[in-house]
């Protein structure tokens, strides 16, 4: 076992260890301004209230009215938050008379949700930014 002043805190001591595997995830990296909006999707999930609208649209289209009664907000910040998952694509409205309904865009976005889900409900999280956490 290797002790506390057998490892370099400045990090690696060669600049790259397997050229081969660095160059095929260089290759298939992909570019920055995909990452970047890949990065935006992510940071929209992230909101609690953002991704509750969303978890209620898992069972279909539901009014801007039913989604606040769902998830306890105002219809005000709804529709702030269906603004912004629409214009980033997340979700998409379909007018019927003075109503808008709102579904999730496509099953990519379900399927986002399905593997955070099952993700969050398998493993137990440790959250050293929230405070009292252990």
């Amino acid at each position: 076992m290797k002790s506390s002043s057998d490892v370099s805190v400045d990090g690696c001591t060669v600049k790259v260890v397997d050229a081969d595997r660095v160059a095929a995830v260089c290759e298939r990296m992909p570019p920055a301004d995909d990452l970047a909006d890949t990065a935006d999707v992510f940071g929209l999930l992230s909101d609690p209230n953002r991704l509750r609208l969303l978890v209620a649209l898992l069972d279909g289209e539901l009014c801007v009215c039913d989604l606040a009664a769902v998830t306890g907000q105002s219809e005000s910040a709804v529709s702030h938050a269906l603004r912004l998952l629409r214009a980033h694509r997340i979700v998409a409205a379909r007018r019927s008379g003075r109503m808008a309904y709102y579904r999730l865009e496509d099953p990519h976005v379900r399927m986002l949700l399905d593997l955070a889900l099952a993700h969050t409900e398998h493993t137990e999280a440790v959250h050293p930014e929230r405070e009292g956490a252990p």
